[in-house]
C-alpha cells in the first residue's frame, strides 16, 4: 500500500514535518511494510522553510535578526535544492510565537526583522525569493520591513516616524531614494493563505488584530493607520494596494511587499504543491493522510486539507483528515474530497493538554484508523 502523508502544522505545537512523522509512526505500528511518503505542507507560516527545504533536499542558513520588538535573535532562512531560490518565513523574525503573551502589542511590533532576512538573502546573491507571511505579531503594513531595506517614512516635519503600527498616524511621506537596489532586481513570491484587504471591516486590524494583543481601541487606531499608509503609498509610489487580495495578510505585510518589493502574492498551498510535486505523488497513491490543528467550515477556503483533498479527488484516492479540533461546517468537506475526518482527543481535555499530547494522539488515532482500513 502506497500512502502519502501531506499535513499542515499544528500551530504552537508541531511543525508539519513533525506531524507527518507521528502519523507515519501510527501507520507503521499496524502496517510496517507500507510504502510511506511524507510531504509536509505549509501555508506560509511557521514551518514553511522546513517543509520546502525538506522536500527539495535544500539547506538552512543561520543569520542574526531581530524579533517584532526589535530584540536581537538568531534566525534563519532556507535555500531550496536548486541552490538558487531562498525561502523566508516572516514568523522566524516577526512571528507572534517569538513574543511572550504579556508583551504582544501590535501598536509597537515591527516587521524590521523580516526585512533584515530579505536583505541578508539579497546580499548573499539570491534574487529568487519565496516569503511566507503567516504567524505574524505585527500590524505595521510592512513599513518595518521596508525600513530595513532602505526606505524612509517621514512625518510632516520631514523626520522619520517610529516603529510599529501605532506610529503610522504620523506618516506624511515615503522616501524610496535609498532603497536597496538589489530588491528591485529580485523576483519575490509571497506565500499567503488569506485574501483580506488592507483595512476596513475585513482588513488586517479588524480580523487579526485582537489575536495579536490589540484592544478594541487599538484595532480602530490600527485600521485608520493602515488606511493612511495606503493613501500615502498611492500618492508617493503610485500604487493602489489596499484592495489587493491578501493585502491584509500578516498585519498588512502583504500590502507592504506589493508596494515596496513589487512582489507577487500566491496561495501558500499552491506554491508548496508545485515545489513538492504533490499531485504527481498522489496520482499513484492508495491512501492519503492530511492534518491541521482545526478543521471547520473555513478549511475549504484554501487550507491544506482542502487542497490535498481536491487533488486526491481528481484521482479517486481516499483521504483521511486528522485534526486537534473538528468544528462547525467540517461536514461540508465530505463532499469535496475528504473521505473521513477524525478529532485526536480520546477524552475531554483542555487545549493546553491536547497540545502537550499532540504527538501521542496523532500516533494513536492514526493507528486506530489503519486498523479499520486493513481489515
Amino acid at each position: 500500500m502506497k500512502i502519502i502523508i501531506a499535513p499542515d502544522s499544528f500551530k504552537e505545537c508541531l511543525t508539519a514535518t513533525k506531524v507527518a512523522q507521528h502519523i507515519a509512526i501510527g501507520i507503521r505500528s499496524v502496517y510496517p511494510t507500507a510504502e510511506i511518503t511524507c510531504i509536509p505542507i505549509a501555508d506560509g507560516g511557521e514551518g514553511t522553510v522546513e517543509a520546502l527545504v525538506t522536500a527539495t533536499n535544500g539547506s538552512i542558513i543561520r543569520v542574526g535578526s531581530v524579533d517584532a520588538l526589535l530584540r536581537p535573535i538568531q534566525s534563519f532562512f532556507g535555500v531550496l535544492g536548486n541552490g538558487t531560490t531562498a525561502v523566508i518565513e516572516m514568523a522566524a523574525a516577526s512571528g507572534i510565537e517569538l513574543i511572550e503573551p504579556e508583551n504582544r502589542n501590535p501598536m509597537a511590533a515591527s516587521t524590521f526583522g523580516t526585512g533584515l532576512l530579505i536583505k541578508e538573502a539579497l546580499e548573499r546573491g539570491f534574487s529568487d525569493i519565496i516569503i511566507g507571511i503567516g504567524g505574524s505579531a505585527t500590524n505595521d503594513g510592512g513599513v518595518g520591513m521596508a525600513k530595513a531595506l532602505g526606505y524612509k517614512f517621514i512625518d510632516a516635519n520631514n523626520c522619520e516616524i517610529g516603529d510599529g503600527g501605532g506610529a503610522l498616524n504620523l506618516l506624511a511621506g515615503i522616501d524610496s531614494s535609498g532603497s536597496n537596489p538589489l530588491l528591485h532586481k529580485a523576483l519575490i513570491t509571497v506565500a499567503c493563505d488569506v485574501t483580506n484587504p488592507l483595512y476596513g471591516p475585513n482588513g488586517a486590524s479588524a480580523i487579526f488584530g485582537q489575536q495579536k494583543g490589540a484592544t478594541p481601541e487599538m484595532v480602530d487606531a490600527l485600521d485608520e493607520n493602515l488606511k493612511r499608509l495606503a493613501e500615502i503609498i498611492e500618492i508617493h509610489l503610485g500604487k493602489n494596494v489596499a484592495e489587493s487580495p491578501g493585502a491584509g495578510a500578516a498585519g498588512g505585510l502583504g500590502a507592504g511587499l506589493l508596494a515596496f518589493a513589487n512582489a507577487t502574492l500566491k496561495p501558500g498551498f499552491e506554491i508548496v504543491k508545485e515545489i513538492t510535486h504533490l499531485e504527481k505523488q498522489i496520482q499513484t497513491a492508495d491512501l492519503v493522510f492530511t492534518a491541521e490543528g482545526k478543521i471547520d467550515y473555513q478549511t475549504q477556503f484554501g487550507k491544506t486539507p482542502f487542497g490535498v483533498a481536491q487533488i486526491a479527488l481528481k484521482y479517486k484516492v481516499p483521504v483521511i483528515a486528522l485534526a486537534g479540533i473538528i468544528d462547525t461546517g467540517a461536514e461540508t468537506l465530505l463532499e469535496k474530497g475528504i473521505t473521513a475526518y477524525f478529532a485526536l482527543a480520546n477524552k475531554p481535555m483542555s487545549i493546553e493538554e491536547s497540545k502537550e499530547k499532540a504527538a501521542e494522539l496523532l500516533e494513536k488515532t492514526t493507528e486506530q484508523v489503519m486498523r479499520v482500513i486493513i481489515v
